[in-house]
């Protein structure tokens, strides 16, 4: 049965509550992307829940109310109110250092242990664990870069006499931020060739042995962990690399589901293809035709898609936790094999519109099969 204050909580509501958690502010009430909460807010609505953001100090197990901001429309405003205790809450603090606060992982820990709501997605990937996870199984073990930590000069080197051209990740990144490559030119008095992304640039730096090489790559990390990524010669479009953004969430089946894929096509100064980063928005089955022919650039989508729901099972078999979506960038290189590059376990708005609104949806789609599940264990079913 579920607890007495639950019950209170649903007479009062009548419907389904659903908390988007992240932390608070002391200028702005609390952080995260306010557009982003404010479409979510509103797709609930229409669907028949309650929707209101909470930040994890006003997040008390033991209680019926909680305090919450709600969004009014007219207004445009935030208000906080006393709401009912949220069936569902959906992650999205903001940045990984938040998350990693010893206050807010407690606070994650203990809604997971609880029967009294669901958390899903409950925290960011690791990239080396995503690399570990997947080349460890024979069904995603061929869409991995070769990939190793960055610990050493030794093992730059020898990643290098393997690989010339690497790329450089941190392990906590996000939106491109931090990436470098490497390129080894033999030919070149100075052979060594880094390139560090900016803002919407790219800054190069040629250097004439390893240990100059390490040290600038040392000094650009700041200690921070760093992977080292065989570098995929990827297809182009009039002289400009691009790759696939691919978004997966659950449906209201509980199964993963692919929501949308776009393609990004590189800045002309950029390393990366995030937009951010000076990359647009383009159509992918455009740019895979374009790059290949009609029949083989579709074949590769059809692939695209697929293979991204078969990295999303692995990822949530192996992470053990309640995953609801991700989103992953995937490479094709010049001969159609399609590499897989990273995934995020909070999503950003894609920028596609039919892609952006299924997304909404889905995410309260998937709400109603964990409050359906719940409700079926609460009866005793």
């Amino acid at each position: 049965m579920l607890p007495d204050d639950r019950e209170l909580a649903d007479l009062h509501s009548g419907k389904t509550v659903f908390a988007i958690l992240t932390i608070d502010d002391d200028i702005q009430l609390f952080r995260g992307n306010r557009d982003n909460f404010v479409d979510i807010i509103k797709t609930g609505e229409q669907m028949g829940y309650i929707v209101y953001v909470l930040t994890v100090k006003n997040l008390h197990l033991k209680r019926s109310h909680l305090k919450g901001f709600a969004y009014n429309a007219e207004t445009e405003t935030w208000q906080q109110k006393l709401l009912p205790f949220p069936h569902i809450i959906y992650n999205r603090i903001p940045l990984r250092e938040d998350e990693m606060q010893p206050a807010v992982r407690q606070k994650i820990k203990a809604c997971m242990r609880t029967n009294r709501t669901i958390l899903f997605n409950p925290s960011f990937f690791n990239k080396w664990e995503l690399f570990e996870w997947l080349r460890s199984s024979r069904s995603t073990k061929s869409f991995i870069p070769a990939t190793r930590r960055l610990m050493s000069i030794t093992g730059l080197s020898r990643m290098l006499r393997r690989h010339r051209y690497l790329y450089l990740k941190p392990e906590s990144g996000k939106a491109g931020k931090g990436i470098m490559t490497v390129k080894v030119q033999p030919e070149k008095q100075l052979p060594y060739r880094l390139k560090i992304q900016e803002d919407r640039k790219s800054v190069t730096y040629n250097c004439a042995s390893l240990p100059k090489l390490w040290s600038k790559i040392a000094k650009e990390s700041s200690g921070g962990a760093y992977i080292a990524q065989q570098g995929i010669q990827l297809a182009s479009f009039q002289d400009r690399r691009f790759d696939l953004r691919a978004l997966v969430q659950k449906n209201d089946l509980g199964e993963w589901d692919l929501t949308g894929i776009g393609a990004r096509l590189a800045g002309s100064s950029s390393i990366t293809t995030h937009v951010p980063r000076g990359g647009s928005i383009e159509d992918p089955e455009m740019l895979l035709v374009s790059s290949f022919n009609q029949d083989l650039g579709r074949k590769i989508l059809i692939k695209a898609k697929q293979t991204a729901l078969i990295i999303a099972r692995h990822i949530e078999q192996n992470s053990g936790q309640t995953l609801g979506e991700m989103s992953m960038d995937l490479g094709v290189d010049k001969d159609g094999h399609i590499w897989f590059f990273e995934a995020n376990a909070k999503p950003m708005k894609f920028d596609e519109p039919h892609i952006r609104q299924k997304s909404l949806e889905r995410i309260f789609q998937y709400a109603n099969y964990l409050t359906k599940g719940k409700k079926k264990k609460a009866g005793g079913a």
